[in-house]
């Protein structure tokens, strides 16, 4: 079984929050220079995972073609069961 350890953090009044030291070694945020992370709504509570920014630029055309596929098709799915 894995152990889990929570650890209780404070909201700020504008919402923010700080990650102890510990947990921002484990996610690598401590050694960027503009760290970022990801958050999203899951089973009723937040989900934070480290994120890079990079320029579109940088991106493989093979991978942005990809997005644009996937994109079209969610799209076309969509519509179709709007009808």
């Amino acid at each position: 079984m894995q152990y889990c350890r929570m650890t209780a953090l404070l909201l700020s009044k504008r919402g923010s929050i700080t990650l102890p030291p510990e947990i921002r070694r484990q996610l690598g945020l401590s050694s960027s220079a503009h760290p970022m992370l990801l958050a999203k709504m899951q089973d009723g509570g937040v989900f934070l995972q480290p994120a890079t920014a990079m320029p579109v630029r940088d991106i493989p055309l093979d991978q942005m073609q990809q997005w644009i596929k996937d994109d079209e098709e969610g799209a076309e799915i969509f519509w179709n069961k709007m009808s």
